[in-house]
């Protein structure tokens, strides 16, 4: 049976045909942007038997070529497809097709369309068209004579039938059909004319900036689609003007009329390679009348425990049961500029805790509610959206412009954790990520003794030593005890570098290059520690210090030095001393001067609680070989 394929088929989708379904061969076949490209692409030429044209597949065809459902000289038929400019030329975006005849030697003598339109006087009748399909397929059935030559029905597809004079149409050539509405996934830069449907899920502030061009501004929101599929959507100055106010999160809109360039990974943690520009002629519709299938946030939770194995500044979602809230505090940037900041502890079913630090805003909304929470005696569950892992001091996380806190939200993973804390979670201990706790999570929990830092060789390896010692506090060195230190922010982080004076009132951090009015200041604790097999020599810093000595720094510094009341600042020493601890002690090797040195660093200090050390010492004791 002759192979028809659709005539003029070429020209009518240059012409702005979307619905004809043609029926086309596949002439060539190339791979590009393999290397450029995030992702590699196909490009065909595509043939009616007349003409030809280059077209682009899209990423999800990609498995027809790979797998050889798709190669030279297949018939297909175009199911989903727009043409587009790019480059000043003419190219056919295919989104889905059918394969009808794998394989099949080429029909016709096809020519560019640029090149037929170019040579032709005017455009040929249908009639022509139609005869020189026809002879081509004869031409075809003569040379496979003899063989098993695969055919399909004629009623696949009936001919497409345009106008003689299709070309000269101006409005078709316009293209003025509405866009269609496609799934975020199918989005890429090759498409001319789109829309999608999707939900806000978060809206970042106007952030400034200068550069070599000037002063500008720029926002961003994140978008899901009912497919799951998310993508990021940027607007810049005048964009910026016309647009945030119309966004809102949890707000479903048509998009349309976008460019699609590469994600910036550094400042885009969706699952996109493409991220979407909005321009003076998009056009940002609101849907008030959705039907709810898009859902309003899409989380992938990941446990407390494999954290501690996340690789630094990633993104990632968490839910716990909040069991702390620091307070807030006012925190100076390397810019001069104050935010603040604030300190949580999260737990879950994994046997770990970890702290996330709240900055700016966060610290007054959702920071608040909970500090209140946990003061009234309610431990509320947290769902963390967009928080970024921190490997200083231990593992933790922050939040970042695209973090999204849910108190107590209404979802399968919050319910189950609540179940789980209620029904003895709570009683459960957990062991932090944070603060330097080593990773290995086990080995946090060996017990030794004073004596067997020593005798054991601890410390002396390549890699530091943790261990757990239960002992009190005989001596603490009082004539240093905290250092002055910088108090701006570099990144996410507090600078922390030991600063100078700057004049009569300033302070001056050579590290930062600045001076400032007040600096902060951070305990470097010496003390002794003892059991009873020995006593070592141990140093505490600012965490650790503070749960010894049960003030901050900066108020024993001005109570001994502004102050100048001994009898107080004594009474807060003898206080602590010869009180019992479980101490977390980091033990490593290091150089002073020409002499290799232990040094036994304190990096949280617990009371001990009775009843936990009770069952802990009835398990050894159950354990002793009698």
């Amino acid at each position: 049976m002759p192979v028809n394929l659709t005539p003029n088929a070429i020209a009518a989708i240059n012409g702005g045909d979307v619905n004809s379904k043609p029926l086309v061969q596949v002439l060539d076949i190339k791979l590009i942007g393999a290397g450029a490209q995030p992702k590699e692409r196909y490009r065909v030429l595509l043939s009616d038997a007349v003409s030809s044209q280059h077209a682009m597949l899209a990423t999800q065809l990609n498995d027809r070529v790979t797998s050889g459902r798709v190669r030279k000289g297949s018939i297909v038929q175009l199911i989903d497809y727009i043409c587009t400019s790019s480059q000043n030329r003419k190219i056919i975006v295919v989104l889905n097709m059918e394969t009808i005849i794998p394989e099949c030697e080429i029909i016709g003598n096809p020519k560019s369309l640029v090149e037929s339109d170019s040579t032709a006087q005017k455009p040929l009748p249908n009639s022509n068209f139609e005869n020189s399909a026809r002879v081509s397929n004869n031409r075809f059935n003569a040379q496979n004579s003899g063989q098993n030559v695969q055919s399909f029905p004629p009623t696949v597809q009936p001919p497409y039938q345009p106008p003689p004079n299709y070309r000269n149409h101006g409005p078709m050539l316009k293209n003025e059909a509405p866009a269609r509405i496609i799934p975020i996934s199918a989005l890429n830069p090759y498409q001319g004319r789109w829309a999608i449907k999707a939900r806000v899920t978060a809206k970042g502030d106007i952030r400034r900036y200068n550069n070599a061009r000037g002063d500008g501004k720029v926002f961003s929101f994140d978008l899901l689609d009912s497919d799951g599929g998310e993508i990021r959507v940027t607007c810049f100055n005048a964009v910026v003007d016309r647009f945030y106010d119309a966004i809102e999160i949890g707000k479903v809109y048509m998009i349309s009329k976008g460019s699609l360039k590469p994600a910036q990974k550094n400042f885009n943690h969706l699952k996109n390679e493409w991220e979407i520009f909005l321009e003076a002629t998009s056009t940002v519709e609101l849907c008030p009348d959705e039907d709810g299938s898009i859902p309003r946030q899409q989380f992938s939770f990941r446990p407390i425990s494999e954290i501690e194995n996340a690789e630094n500044n990633s993104i990632l979602d968490i839910i716990g049961i909040v069991i702390s809230v620091n307070p807030s505090v006012p925190i100076l940037r390397k810019n001069g500029m104050e935010t603040q900041r604030r300190i949580l502890n999260l737990k879950d079913g994994s046997g770990k805790s970890v702290e996330l630090t709240l900055w700016g805003e966060f610290c007054n909304r959702e920071g608040q509610q909970l500090q209140e929470m946990i003061d009234s005696g309610v431990f509320p569950v947290l769902a963390v959206k967009a928080g970024k892992i921190n490997d200083f001091n231990g593992k933790s996380i922050g939040s970042i412009s695209a973090t999204q806190l849910f108190i107590n939200p209404d979802f399968p993973e919050a319910r189950g954790l609540r179940n789980w804390f209620d029904r003895g979670g709570k009683n459960v201990a957990s062991v932090s990520i944070s603060r330097e706790i080593m990773p290995g999570g086990s080995k946090n929990e060996i017990r030794k003794t004073v004596s067997q830092i020593k005798d054991e060789g601890l410390g002396r390896s390549d890699k530091p030593d943790w261990v757990t010692v239960k002992a009190t506090i005989s001596f603490v060195k009082t004539d240093t005890f905290c250092y002055t230190a910088c108090p701006l922010m570099i990144g996410d982080r507090q600078c922390n570098k030991k600063v100078t004076r700057s004049g009569k009132t300033g302070w001056l951090c050579d590290r930062c290059n600045q001076e400032f009015e007040e600096c902060d200041y951070r305990y470097l604790l010496q003390a002794q520690i003892q059991d009873h097999t020995g006593l070592t020599w141990v140093t505490a810093f600012q965490e650790s210090g503070e749960e010894i000595l049960g003030c901050s720094a900066k108020e024993l510094y001005l109570l001994k030095h502004e102050e100048q009341d001994d009898d107080r600042f004594g009474g807060i020493i003898r206080s602590r001393l010869f009180n019992q601890y479980l101490f977390r002690l980091k033990i490593k090797e290091e150089l002073y001067g020409d002499e290799q040195r232990v040094k036994i660093t304190i990096v949280k200090a617990d009371n001990v609680n009775h009843s936990s050390e009770s069952r802990y010492m009835l398990d050894l004791i159950s354990k002793f070989p009698w």
